[in-house]
């Protein structure tokens, strides 16, 4: 007699605990996780960066040069057009041209924002700007003496590109970008002999790693 109330008691209860499953089975309707976070690399491919090395009255020469440049981003997708990101990258050209040895580095660190529209929730083209700052080291060895300055100034640049989603957690990113990473001035004697600018047109490549808070 016991077990039949047993028996009966579970088969009443059965519909109620199943009532509490499905209130907690449906996955497809609660909220996904959004990753709006994410953090990557970038290398850029300098198409011809230039170093105008101009001294006053008395002419100028330009460094221009084919390298490479690495940089690291953070950044959020503040909703569905707009993104806020922050990019720390290193660059720089060495040359020497008649007699004179040139050596320039360059770390820049950017606040970059990107309008965006997203297709099919894999492809994004967009269009950027950014602004920020760039230490600048310039090194000059000519024969009537040697310059080594640096400089923290004022940088900014303009970006066009395509973001390409493989899945929910990895972007590839291709862009064009033209920076300005500011001058640099030199000093020779106690007194500033030449300035030199230094901007360059970029193409770069990344990818990036997106998460949630």
């Amino acid at each position: 007699m016991k077990n039949l109330i047993f028996v009966l008691a579970t088969l009443i209860t059965i519909p109620a605990f199943a009532d509490v499953y499905d209130s907690y089975d449906g996955y497809a309707d609660m909220p996904v996780a959004r990753r709006d976070n994410y953090v990557g690399f970038r290398i850029h491919k300098n198409e011809r960066i230039s170093f105008k090395y101009d001294i006053h009255g008395a002419g100028n020469a330009t460094i221009r040069q084919d390298n490479f440049g690495f940089g690291a981003v953070v950044g959020n997708r503040l909703n569905d057009f707009v993104k806020l990101e922050f990019e720390t990258m290193y660059t720089g050209a060495s040359q020497t041209r008649h007699q004179t040895k040139y050596d320039f580095d360059v770390w820049a660190n950017m606040l970059n924002v990107y309008l965006f529209q997203e297709y099919a929730d894999s492809v994004a083209p967009y269009v950027g700007l950014g602004i920020g700052f760039a230490t600048i080291w310039g090194d000059v060895d000519a024969p009537y003496g040697h310059m080594s300055d640096s400089v923290f100034d004022l940088s900014y640049s303009a970006m066009i590109g395509v973001n390409f989603a493989l899945n929910e957690r990895v972007d590839l990113n291709l862009g064009v970008k033209y920076q300005y990473y500011g001058e640099v001035e030199h000093e020779l004697n106690g007194a500033e002999h030449a300035i030199t600018d230094a901007d360059a047109t970029e193409v770069y490549f990344g990818a990036v790693y997106k998460f949630g808070l």
